[in-house]
């Protein structure tokens, strides 16, 4: 009953907030309403996460945040405008503005029923108390179908309002539950604030993650086979001038450049093995991932069912993703033994990694698993993890797809 009457509350106080807000709408057009707009916008979505909240505690109905992100603006008048236009063409916020005009009738009869009910019900159980004074003043001597005359009646008044009570008491949660499911219907994130969140996030991770990757392939190429080359082209230069005076000298300098030019075309071989493996473009993803298995120190069974070829990206994600499977199963896992599962179904290339080692793996400590996410979820995947301590671990991940060509395989 305490929650009710805290919900209860909180409507006398949209009540408020809706007129505020129509009011600095109206102001629009005279300039005022710039300034006054952003902050009741920013009480009225206060107020109403106090709403999603007391949803989630108290009845386990999660209400997710339906608004967009902010976008940037700039300073001054300007920027006043820009903000106040960005919060106004947000879909969520004319839904709290329907919520605070419906909830205080809506909401409040849900609320004050099972309180209503629970009021009737002790009024009959103290029926015996007070039914003297109600009838020497005048007032009404009925309670239900009983004519409340006498110390009799008035008993098997207190008799019915006891039920009365119990079902006012057991209203009050259905009746909250109730409550948070219709305020989930409005408060809750629309289907088109959902996807602009996922997307949103996972440009962000898409562009962080390609900034990365930039950076590792400038410091590799910077670090190694550039450094190579810079040395190779200068080895040449003394084995030109020595050429005439010291063949000997010259022809040393020589074999040492050609050994230094095989050295930077291996790393140049890795490094674009790192982009997009070779293996994978030309044989496909459940070759491609065999070959992994064939350079892992861990024994790797790879059980192989796709009927055609995803496309590259999504097929590329997966495999980086198997690759940092085996990697982490390796270094963190102690495992011996690994297990790849690849198959296509119901629309999903789906991947699964199990391993024998000693499980307990955490996406908090840092083990590749929180980048394995990221990747996966740029091309709307998902990664799930079971890995009780002592193992084993398995990695199930799926990536929504269309498979083209049919497989190549020459295993």
């Amino acid at each position: 009953m305490g929650r009710t009457l805290a919900l209860l509350a909180l409507a006398p106080v949209e009540v408020l907030l809706f007129g505020l807000l129509v009011t600095a709408i109206s102001l629009l057009s005279i300039g005022l309403g710039v300034f006054l707009v952003p902050a009741v916008v920013i009480a009225v979505r206060g107020l109403l996460n106090i709403q999603r909240r007391c949803a989630r505690n108290w009845s386990g109905v999660e209400i997710g945040d339906p608004y967009l992100p902010a976008r940037e603006t700039d300073t001054g008048g300007k920027g006043w405008l820009q903000r106040t236009m960005g919060l106004l063409s947000d879909p969520a916020t004319w839904r709290d503005l329907l919520w605070m005009l419906v909830n205080p009738v809506v909401g409040v009869v849900l609320l004050v029923l099972p309180l209503s009910v629970f009021a009737y019900g002790l009024f009959g159980v103290s029926m015996p108390f007070l039914w003297e004074p109600i009838v020497d003043a005048g007032g009404n001597d009925w309670y239900v179908l009983v004519h409340v005359t006498n110390s009799g009646t008035a008993l098997t008044a207190a008799v019915l309002g006891a039920p009365f009570m119990l079902l006012g008491y057991l209203m009050g949660p259905a009746l909250l539950r109730v409550h948070a499911r219709f305020a989930h219907g409005l408060l809750g994130p629309t289907e088109m604030a959902r996807k602009v969140h996922h997307l949103t996030a996972t440009r962000s991770d898409a562009v962080n993650t390609s900034a990365a990757e930039l950076r590792r392939i400038e410091r590799d190429l910077h670090d190694g086979a550039q450094a190579r080359l810079v040395a190779m082209g200068m080895n040449l230069g003394v084995a030109e001038r020595l050429l005439s005076k010291d063949p000997e000298a010259a022809r040393t300098i020589l074999a040492d450049t050609r050994t230094a030019s095989a050295k930077a075309l291996n790393e140049l071989r890795d490094l674009v093995r790192g982009i997009h493996p070779p293996v994978l473009a030309d044989r496909g993803l459940a070759d491609a991932v065999r070959a992994l298995g064939m350079d892992s120190p861990l024994q790797v069974e790879v059980n192989a069912e796709l009927p055609g070829r995803p496309e590259a990206p999504v097929e590329s994600a997966m495999y980086f993703a198997v690759s940092e499977s085996l990697t982490n199963a390796a270094k963190h896992g102690s495992a011996r033994s690994v297990t790849v599962d690849l198959w296509y179904a119901e629309g999903m290339l789906r991947a699964q990694v199990m391993d024998d080692g000693a499980g307990g793996a955490n996406p908090a400590n840092g083990t590749g698993l929180r980048g394995m996410e990221r990747r996966l979820a740029t091309f709307d995947g998902v990664l799930a993890l079971t890995s009780p301590v002592g193992g084993p671990t398995t990695l199930t991940m799926e990536l929504p797809c269309a498979l083209s060509s049919p497989k190549t395989s020459f295993s």
